[in-house]
């Protein structure tokens, strides 16, 4: 049995989450996630990430990585082999494709493969703007009396 959430009552009551609840409807949505090949996600640092995925018996130009609005894909086809007699066949070459979806400001820092191992390296950068900073807190100057509202001053009457 599957649960589905209605997100609908929430966009009502706010602003800018467009992104957080399209995240929340693809995780939940029943789809057949190939999980080959196998990958791993480390934090390698504060804000620095590895992804490896396993990709034996793919060549550099058999593998395509694309960076998009948040979106990381990494793809896999060789070329189609010569008809061989195999007695058997355990190394699997069929195509594929990953999708990690990255949160903002994590950009590929890097891709390297090596014994039949892709390495991305991701680093979060967040701007200088969006860095917590700060605030001097002032103390309040001394009224001048100039500054002060006028008062009337007038004899008593009695």
């Amino acid at each position: 049995m599957a649960t589905y959430y209605d997100y609908a009552p929430l966009f009502r009551s706010s602003v800018g989450f467009d992104r957080v609840f399209n995240l929340l409807e693809n995780a939940q949505r029943g789809r057949s996630i190939n999980d080959w090949p196998p990958y791993d996600i480390v934090k390698t640092g504060g804000d620095s990430y590895r992804i490896s995925i396993a990709v034996a018996g793919y060549a550099q130009n058999d593998l395509d990585i694309t960076f998009q609005s948040n979106l990381l894909t990494v793809a896999g086809k060789k070329p189609e082999a010569a008809a061989e007699a195999y007695l058997h066949r355990g190394i699997a070459g069929r195509p594929f494709e990953h999708r990690f979806e990255l949160a903002d400001h994590v950009r590929v820092n890097g891709a390297h493969l090596k014994n039949g191992l892709l390495s991305l390296d991701l680093v979060r950068e967040v701007p200088e703007e969006m860095k917590p900073r700060k605030i001097a807190i002032e103390t309040a100057p001394t009224l001048e009396r100039s500054a002060l509202p006028a008062q009337i001053e007038a004899q008593k009457a009695a």
